[in-house]
Order: structure tokens, then sequence, then C-alpha cells
């Protein structure tokens, strides 16, 4: 990106006193974004997908997607409907992590990723350009990038979590077209990125 992409915050689709991390608005927004695209199949990666809450709802709600789920354990407990999905061929489940360097190997291209409350961890420490360079390489043309994950405050610097301005940062560094946040507030972001 040459030039900081536009931001739009609190958009009509989220209520404004809804947080920005809340399961059901985000998983809601998720879902419509998926369906957006505009693509019969559509493939989609959840990085750090932990009990599978965020990908049973966009496999119910978005017809005929194909989820590969990605977490560092293997999810035992998957919620029931993620278990059938599974056994229906729509949800393949691999377990890795984010923190190893080829954790993107093998795992072939997509028309989209999301992740919800799941990289934060990862971003000071980890070098958030680098992992936002692997998930734009695993992208095709015209897909994209759905993100909500905590985020750095008013905290006077004190915060392990990225402030939207390091975001737009990471996501420069890396190369994306574009990055448009949707919704922040004091501690939670979610944004939409093109490669």
């Amino acid at each position: 990106m040459n030039a900081r992409p536009d931001v739009t915050l609190a958009p009509p689709s989220l209520s404004p006193r809804e947080p920005a991390a809340s399961a059901p608005a985000v998983f809601h927004r998720f879902a419509a974004e998926l369906k957006a695209l505009g693509r019969p199949f559509p493939r989609a990666l959840d990085l750090g997908s932990g009990r599978g809450e965020l990908a049973t709802h966009v496999l119910r709600e978005v017809p005929g997607l194909r989820l590969v789920t990605l977490d560092f354990s293997d999810t035992p407990e998957a919620p029931p409907r993620t278990r059938l999905a599974r056994k229906e061929g729509r949800r393949t489940h691999v377990a890795r992590h984010l923190a190893d360097p080829g954790w993107a190997d093998g795992l072939g291209r997509f028309d989209a990723v999301i992740s919800h409350d799941a990289v934060h961890t990862l971003l000071r420490a980890h070098r958030p350009a680098a992992l936002y360079a692997q998930v734009r390489s695993l992208l095709l043309p015209r897909a994209i990038f759905l993100l909500s994950d905590r985020s750095a405050g008013d905290h006077g610097g004190a915060s392990p979590y990225l402030t939207p301005d390091e975001q737009h940062e990471a996501f420069d560094a890396a190369g994306w077209t574009s990055a448009h946040i949707l919704r922040h507030d004091d501690h939670a972001l979610c944004l939409k990125a093109r490669p």
C-alpha cells in the first residue's frame, strides 16, 4: 500500500453500542462478508479456530462454504455442527501453531481468511508484518482477510496489543493493497483487508 487506506468506523451493520469483539456481531459480519464474495463454493481459512464457535456460525450461514480450521490443538471438543460439517466434507482441521514459521505451508489458496480473537498473542513478539504477509500469500485474487482481535486502547503505550495505526503499518509493510477498519473501540478492532 503506497497510501494509508481509508478508515471507516462504525458501519451501520454493527450497533455503535456493540463491542467490536462481540462474538455474535463479528460472526454475523464475517458471514455477511463471505456471502458477499458471490462465489458458489468459497474456500476459507479460520486462523486460531479454538473450539470452533466462528467456524460453526459461518458454516451454518454460508451455503457451500468449504472451511479449513487451523489451531495449535486438535480441538477434540468441537461443537456438534462443526463435527457434522467435517463429516460432510465442508470442514477440515489442521493442527499447527501460528508461531511456527511454516504454519502456512501446503494449505493451498483461499477466497477468505478469517480470525476472531486469536492472533493478538503473536503480533508484537512475532512481527505482525510477517504474519500478514503469510496470510496474503494464501489468498486468491479479489479475496479478503477478516480480522477481529484485541487492540491497544488508551493505555499510554503499556498495552501488549497493536493500535490501529500499528495495524495499518503492519499491513502496509506486508504489501496489502487495502486494510479498512470496520470497527474499533478501546479494546478491540475489526478490520477487512485485501491483498
